[in-house]
């Protein structure tokens, strides 16, 4: 694969990882396995530790995965909460002992406590004075979601501490836990019972139906739920003296009241960890409660803490991710999914089958390829894997089994959805259906136009875009701008001010300009940078309607495909419409040159390297080019100015030995600001 090929395959993997990401951790509806999610997670990493300068803040290796949702408050967390690296074999945990091993010698000499990795909702409790006062989600591992009052109606919950009135040691002022939110799974069976025997929806796994009980909006449904929790871990102490070990943190949260695992046990070799990781394994069934894996931890947390992190991966702790389960059925059909970009992903309709604890009767198929180099065939015994105890995927098809029966399987020409022409953009997998009125991509796609990247419209967030779809107020991306307060005042939840704080904002977002406009249209391999790019050499909308393929690959960063891809976009009938509705209503931007000729950076090239604190490399890149600066790939000659983050990388070296001035993310920011070059 060439340098674009490759940067192409990251973005790719980046935007992937993040939508599983939200599927998993705030619409509690994955659609790929535990398993899948960590092979596209693994092939990113990789890809980053071999190509360094490809790297982005932005990307899911250097955040913690996970999202805030819309319906609760947001809450900042007084520390990062971290997740953890993931281990999968003995080998893989050898591996981490020695290169901490080596980072701190002193790491042979700190036992090692196993804890059961449970599948349920990290949790975030804070007390104040001994009384609990707040509790939150995980969310992105910066904010959180505020779920207080649902978490005050979980038993197991100490809402005052220490639960003992007899305890006579000294509380801290101020205390920060982590613990996990789950249901167990006889709890899980009677529930799932109850819902099916009242006709309503069961739930997949019990830490689906944790997560969504601990989001409703009204606790009296949580109170109904039989959520347990188990705590372990501080986050913050404040006042006395903190555990210096992870066994003493546990001990001293359980003479506080907090409920510990009891199945948590001790080991003073990587041996004998990874022996009780091995039990563990064995013995999964055996448990009253899901686990995907066992948890690895220094008992020394000073020392641990010296180790520090890597990315979002603290060096003192590791995941051993337990093997998945496999199990054989029937390939009865293969239905086709439309996703935001207009990815049509294939998935098996199969005769239903326990795997798990759970009946599955859906699997992934990854993409149209897979299915006709493994030559899967409707009617086919196949095996299938469930890993992570989330959705299952096909591993391929047992043709000794086969009886003549079975039929190949083309994949569709028109979107199942909107029945428009699918395309494939060569040396890609995927098909694609780039109608932006597509009904089942409508949802997602007015979720991106309307964010703060695109149009950036206050308040139309999923939530309220579900509504308007299923109303049938909106049909595609321009109906926001033609509804009106009356029809607001149809939906739940909308009450005058509402309403017209919402209108508001949708008017204001008429003055977005020309990259923003179509940064929101959703055009394939357009985002941010090249949506400015765009708009800088084509200044007006109506000029896209005559577009060449010459033409578009003299800009930076539009090669043959993309080239391509943008014209198709721009030549389909649905979405000339689209425009043309646009245009009638008023919304027809323009792309000044004054917005950037006269900037603060104009005439000055750029290059960017390392990671930087508060800009991912997209973003960067559009504040330098809003200031009327170029960015290049690669340090020149012509390289007035490097920006560098942490881990810069050769790009520095070059720069030094260049004599190129170097910056980092501040000096620029008050460069736009005092119109001052840095001395």
């Amino acid at each position: 694969m060439n340098s674009q090929a490759i940067l192409q395959r990251m973005k790719k993997l980046r935007v992937e990882i993040l939508y599983h990401s939200h599927r998993y951790y705030v619409l509690d509806s994955p659609v790929i396995s535990d398993l899948e999610y960590d092979a596209l997670f693994q092939e990113l990493q990789k890809l980053e530790e071999e190509y360094p300068q490809y790297q982005s803040p932005d990307s899911p290796t250097q955040r913690i995965g996970g999202f805030v949702s819309e319906k609760f408050q947001r809450v900042s967390h007084p520390q990062p909460i971290l997740s953890l690296a993931n281990a999968f074999s003995a080998e893989d945990l050898l591996a981490w002992y020695e290169r901490i091993s080596r980072l701190n010698p002193k790491v042979g000499q700190s036992a090692f406590v196993v804890e059961p990795k449970i599948d349920g909702l990290t949790v975030i409790l804070h007390y104040r004075d001994g009384i609990f006062e707040l509790g939150a989600t995980r969310g992105d591992g910066t904010q959180g979601e505020d779920i207080t009052p649902n978490l005050r109606t979980v038993r197991t919950l100490p809402l005052r501490i220490p639960v003992d009135p007899s305890y006579s040691g000294i509380l801290p002022n101020r205390l920060v836990v982590r613990g996990e939110a789950f249901i167990r799974l006889k709890p899980f069976e009677a529930l799932n019972a109850e819902l099916a025997g009242r006709g309503e929806k069961i739930y997949v796994n019990p830490r689906n139906a944790a997560a969504g009980a601990l989001r409703q909006l009204d606790s009296r449904l949580t109170a109904r739920r039989p959520i347990d929790f188990l705590c372990y871990a501080i986050v913050i102490w404040e006042g006395g003296s903190k555990p210096a070990t992870q066994w003493e943190t546990l001990n001293v949260l359980k003479t506080l009241g907090f409920p510990i695992s009891r199945d948590i046990q001790m080991a003073k070799t990587i041996q004998e960890a990874t022996q009780l990781c091995g039990d563990w394994e064995r013995r999964r069934n055996s448990l009253d409660y899901e686990v995907d894996g066992a948890v690895i931890k220094l008992d020394d947390l000073t020392l641990a803490a010296e180790l520090g992190y890597v990315g979002k991966d603290p060096r003192g702790s590791i995941a051993y991710k337990f093997t998945a389960r496999e199990v054989s059925t029937i390939l009865q059909d293969i239905g086709v999914n439309v996703g935001r970009t207009g990815v049509l992903t294939p998935f098996a309709i199969l005769e239903p089958v326990p795997v798990g604890g759970v009946t599955v009767s859906r699997a992934t198929l990854h993409n149209f390829d897979f299915i006709r180099e493994r030559d899967i065939r409707v009617g086919d015994t196949i095996m299938i894997k469930r890993a992570g105890d989330v959705i299952p995927y096909v591993i391929g098809p047992i043709t000794d089994k086969r009886t003549g029966v079975e039929k190949t399987y083309s994949p569709p020409s028109r979107c199942p959805s909107c029945h428009e022409p699918v395309e494939r953009i060569p040396d890609e997998v995927a098909l694609y259906c780039i109608n932006a009125s597509c009904p089942d991509q409508l949802i997602r796609n007015l979720e991106h136009f309307a964010s703060r990247s695109a149009m950036d419209i206050e308040g139309l967030g999923i939530r309220i875009i579900e509504q308007l779809v299923q109303e049938k107020l909106v049909k595609d991306l321009a109906d926001p701008y033609r509804m009106k307060k009356e029809d607001l005042l149809r939906l739940e939840g909308f009450a005058e001010k509402k309403a017209e704080n919402l209108l508001r904002a949708i008017d204001d977002s008429k003055s977005r300009s020309l990259p923003r406009f179509l940064a929101g249209l959703g055009i394939h391999g357009v985002g941010e940078v090249l949506a400015v790019d765009l708009a800088r050499h084509y200044l007006r909308l109506d000029r896209f309607t005559h577009l060449s393929l010459e033409e578009l690959q003299t800009i930076s960063g539009v090669g043959p495909n993309l080239a391509e891809s943008i014209m198709d976009w721009f030549s389909r009938k649905p979405n000339r419409l689209l425009l043309e509705k646009f245009h009638h209503l008023g919304i027809w931007p323009e792309y000044s040159s004054s917005e950037t000729a006269g900037g603060t950076f104009a005439g000055k090239q750029f290059v960017v390297t390392g990671t930087l604190e508060k800009y991912s490399r997209e973003k960067i890149k559009t504040f330098i080019q809003q200031q009327g600066g170029k960015v290049q790939e690669s340090v020149s000659g012509k390289t007035d100015y490097l920006v560098a983050g942490e881990n810069p990388g050769s790009k520095l070296e070059k720069a030094k030995s260049l004599g190129i001035p170097i910056l980092s993310e501040r000096d620029l920011e008050r460069w736009a600001q005092s119109k001052e070059k840095p001395a």
